[in-house]
C-alpha cells in the first residue's frame, strides 16, 4: 500500500517535445502534493436499441493534466517558472526571466518508493507544459503555489533501464521564501499595509487532436495572461481612486528567505479592475484591489519579470 509520505517527483527538460532525453538528470522536486495523472474523455455509443442497452463505449485520446502544489524556495522552480512564463534562459545581472514566446517541455516522473518493481512505481509523464502558475503571497505565512500541467502522455514503468542511465541530482535546500522580511512597491512608492496577494497567470493550453494518434500533436497557447489580487487595510482612498479613474500602476513584490536570498516580481504596468472596501464586522477594514497586468512596451516588453539573486556573505 502506497503512502504519501513515500512520494518523489522528478523533472528533466526535453530537447524535443515528448521525448525523454537518454541519461537524463532527473531533478528531485520539492512540493506539497500533486494531481498529476491521465484522463480520457468518454466516448459512448448513440446507437438506439429497442433492448434499451448502451452498445459500446470508448474512451479518447490522451490527455496528461493536473497540479503540482508546492511551498516557493529558491532557485527550486527556476526551470519550471521558465516554462510557465515561455522565457529564454535565465540571464543579466542580476539574472532573470519575463514572460515571453519560449516554448518549454518536460518529462515528469512519480515514483512511488513503497512500490515493487513488480507494481510498477514509476508513473512517466512526457510532453509536459505549465499552463498556469498561480502565487499565494500572505502576511505571517510561506509563500505557497500551484503549477497547473498539460502534458502529451503516460507511461507505468517497473524501472528506469529504458532511459539509459539516468542520474539523480539532490533537491534545493534552501529555506522557504516567506513575507515576514520582503517589501511590497505599488507604483513605485512602499505600500506596508497589503496583507496578501495573489497572482495567476494563465497560458491557456489546450490539446490539438488529429486521427490516426492518440497523443495530441504540439498543443496551441494562448496569450500571457496575468491577473491578481491585493488586499490591504483600508487607510486612504488612493487605491480607490486609480480604480475610478483608470490610473495605470505597477507593482514590484521583493521577496526573501531567511539567509537572505531574494526573488523579485516586477509587474510593470497594471490596471485595477475593482476596489471596494467591505465591512463584514466590527474590525479592522480591508480593501480588495484586483488588477490586470498589461504589456510594458515603454521599458521591459513584457507583462512580468521575475529576478534571483542569491545572497553573498
Amino acid at each position: 500500500m502506497a503512502d504519501g509520505s513515500r512520494h518523489k517527483l522528478y523533472s528533466v527538460a526535453e530537447a524535443v517535445r515528448g521525448s525523454t532525453p537518454s541519461n537524463p538528470a532527473l531533478q528531485s522536486m520539492r512540493i506539497t502534493g500533486t494531481t498529476l495523472g491521465l484522463a480520457k474523455d468518454s466516448l459512448q455509443s448513440n446507437e438506439i436499441r429497442s433492448d434499451r442497452q448502451i452498445a459500446d463505449f470508448r474512451l479518447g485520446a490522451n490527455q496528461v493534466g493536473g497540479d503540482v502544489n508546492f511551498e516557493l524556495s529558491y532557485g527550486t522552480f527556476d526551470e519550471w517558472f521558465k516554462g510557465v512564463l515561455c522565457s529564454p534562459d535565465w540571464a543579466g545581472t542580476p539574472e532573470e526571466i519575463k514572460g515571453g514566446v519560449d516554448r518549454h517541455s518536460f518529462t515528469l516522473i512519480r515514483k512511488f518508493e513503497d512500490l515493487s518493481p513488480s507494481q510498477k512505481p514509476y508513473y512517466i509523464y512526457r510532453g509536459c507544459e505549465f499552463t498556469q502558475l498561480q502565487l499565494t503571497i500572505t502576511a505571517n505565512a510561506m509563500i505557497t503555489g500551484t503549477l497547473t500541467v498539460f502534458g502529451q502522455s503516460q507511461e507505468l514503468a517497473s524501472d528506469l533501464s529504458a532511459l539509459g542511465t539516468p542520474t539523480f541530482p539532490a533537491a534545493t535546500t534552501t529555506k522557504p521564501l516567506d513575507t515576514f522580511t520582503g517589501s511590497l512597491e505599488e507604483g513605485g512608492d512602499s505600500l506596508a499595509v497589503v496583507t496578501e496577494v495573489t497572482l495567476t497567470l494563465q497560458n491557456t493550453v489546450a490539446a490539438r487532436f488529429v486521427v490516426g494518434s492518440k497523443n495530441s500533436i504540439a498543443p496551441s497557447i494562448g496569450r500571457s495572461n496575468l491577473t491578481g489580487n491585493m488586499t490591504a487595510f483600508f487607510e486612504d482612498s488612493t487605491l480607490v481612486e486609480k480604480f475610478i479613474n483608470e490610473e495605470e500602476s505597477s507593482l514590484v513584490l521583493n521577496l526573501f528567505d531567511v539567509d537572505g536570498n531574494q526573488q523579485t516580481y516586477n509587474i510593470p504596468r497594471i490596471v485595477y479592475t475593482g476596489g471596494q472596501p467591505d465591512v463584514t464586522g466590527e474590525g479592522p477594514i480591508t480593501l480588495s484591489m484586483p488588477f490586470q497586468a498589461l504589456l510594458d512596451a515603454a521599458s521591459t516588453e513584457t507583462n512580468i519579470v521575475i529576478q534571483r539573486t542569491p545572497n553573498t556573505p
